[in-house]
């Protein structure tokens, strides 16, 4: 079995030598974000579960096995509540003091805590309410598309896939149209790198929507709406866990969908044969799998000592369950890295880890589903001719571990294209 390389000796970059004998890892590496696999490959080739250096100087296990990320996903044995102080930053700027506030979301609770907070949560967010987004989603797909220039270069992330998601958020909030630009911008902000900013617009932007959310659940609070997040705020949820869940929702409402939106197009793009005849819900599916818009699941830790496919993880370890690794783990899917929409006819495929799974299972899965179901086809309908307008092994991707997908997705879009439907007739 192999030894995995330091991810930037394997990208061409050299490391500093330490007296850890383990596999290394710097997940801001911008190769590695770009192309994290062959490091989990190798990764995987020693165990379903290994310790690696990280470029912070601490350890951690990742699981990279997809029967052992379904079991740290799952079994109670690994916490989610974060050790005392552990990555809290100290209130010394706007933005770190509103990033304080986030580690108090349900998805840094054990139960009885999180069982608390999902009950309440997917009490509001049930299957008919979501679909019931269903002819707004398409009005704001079909109104995106009329705006994107035809016969041009665009960058199809600030173009569609970030704006989209962001909208129908902003539906589920109950965010008033007047404001959901200012929204638009203040998440784009807090989205981006900080050294790719103005100094000072990323603590503005951390501060406005801190609070632009304070002010949303006291308006809800006196005049509640037909939104889901209205019904969360008359609930037994307190101000701290309000603000906290607007948040979550906001950051997990946008970031998954954009990924998924931006890497199916570019893998469509890539691979011209399938859409020929796309079948949709395949091509969502395989997206998910072979592109996971989430790189990992949030950090665990372990409560007792734990064997993971046969490596004794020790009680305390910070523990990862990377989702793009297993979902690409050969023991689950034939030919792994190829992207083939149809190994999910007739759910040959085993389920996808995507969306996480157990109690932590993401609740806007469906959402985000529906979401690329609609946007998708009325995209390649609307642009017919689209073309990558960059070599795809150049796209700069976000950072690895957490969210993954790329920053920028430029197409050529063909002067003939479309014009999209009117609202509510986008195609589906």
């Amino acid at each position: 079995m192999r030894t995995p390389p330091p991810a930037s000796a394997a990208h061409g970059r050299a490391t500093t030598k330490c007296p850890y004998a383990g596999p290394t890892l710097d997940a801001a590496d911008p190769a590695f974000a770009a192309d994290p696999y062959p490091f989990y490959a190798a990764l995987r080739d020693n165990g379903p579960a290994a310790q690696v250096l990280l470029a912070n100087g601490s350890k951690a296990w990742l699981v990279t096995g997809y029967d052992q990320v379904r079991t740290v996903l799952a079994d109670g044995r690994f916490s989610n509540v974060p050790p005392r102080d552990a990555g809290r930053p100290k209130p010394d700027s706007p933005a770190q003091r509103v990033r304080a506030l986030l580690v108090r979301h349900m998805l840094n609770t054990d139960a009885p805590d999180h069982t608390r907070l999902r009950r309440l949560v997917t009490a509001t967010f049930t299957p008919r309410r979501v679909d019931a987004l269903r002819p707004r989603i398409q009005e704001l797909t079909a109104e995106l598309l009329r705006d994107i220039p035809r016969g041009t270069e665009v960058d199809l992330v600030n173009a569609f896939a970030f704006p989209l998601p962001v909208l129908v958020i902003s539906e589920v909030l109950g965010v008033p149209p007047t404001d959901r630009s200012a929204l638009r911008e203040w998440t784009y902000r807090v989205g981006s790198p900080a050294d790719a900013l103005p100094p000072g617009s990323l603590d503005e932007a951390w501060s406005s929507l801190h609070a632009f959310f304070s002010s949303l659940i006291e308006d809800k609070r006196r005049s509640p709406g037909s939104d889901l997040f209205s019904s969360l705020v008359h609930t037994e949820l307190n101000s701290d866990e309000l603000l906290a869940m607007a948040f979550l929702l906001l950051f997990a409402g946008y970031e998954t969908t954009m990924n998924l939106l931006a890497s199916a197009v570019l893998l469509l793009l890539s691979h011209p044969d399938e859409l020929e005849e796309p079948h949709w819900p395949h091509v969502v599916e395989e997206t998910l799998r072979h592109a996971s818009p989430l790189e990992a699941a949030t950090w665990r830790r372990t409560v007792e000592d734990v064997w993971l496919g046969g490596q004794h993880v020790p009680a305390g370890a910070s523990v990862l369950g990377v989702l793009a690794a297993a979902s690409r783990d050969p023991s689950r899917y034939p030919e792994p890295d190829a992207f083939r929409p149809q190994r999910w006819a007739g759910l040959g495929a085993p389920p996808s880890l995507a969306f996480g799974h157990g109690p932590h299972y993401c609740i806007g899965a469906r959402l985000a589903r529906l979401e690329a179901l609609i946007s998708l086809p009325a995209l390649f309908e609307a642009l017919p001719g689209m073309r990558l307008a960059m070599d795809p092994a150049q796209l700069p991707y976000r950072p690895g571990l957490l969210v993954r997908g790329p920053r920028t997705l430029p197409v050529r879009t063909h002067q003939s294209s479309r014009t999209p439907p009117p609202q509510g007739h986008a195609h589906a």
